[in-house]
């Protein structure tokens, strides 16, 4: 059975928050660009719609909120995967110092 190194851990973390803040970034992107559509109405020469329609509640949108929630735990999820790597490395550099 191969154990993981604590650098592969620590690289795998990071790609998966680089993921899920990608993720998060397009959801967020998705959500302002469709809610920033519907309120300029083309016929009303640029005014703002201010109506709710229900035809809204029928689109597959990602939540604003949940992307935004997303991507803080990208970056915490980040930050631990730093944390793993660094201490991954000094624990090489002490090992190495002890054997040399």
């Amino acid at each position: 059975m191969e154990i993981p190194s604590a650098f592969n851990s620590g690289l795998q973390g990071l790609q998966k928050a680089n993921a899920t803040a990608e993720q998060a970034a397009a959801d967020i992107f998705a959500s302002t660009t469709y809610n920033a559509e519907q309120q300029t109405n083309p016929a009303n020469s640029g005014e703002v719609n201010t109506e709710v329609t229900k035809a809204s509640n029928h689109l597959d949108l990602p939540d604003l909120n949940q992307a935004i929630v997303n991507l803080k735990v990208a970056e915490f999820q980040a930050k631990a995967s730093i944390e793993v790597i660094k201490s991954a490395d000094d624990v090489l550099g002490t090992l190495l110092d002890v054997t040399a």
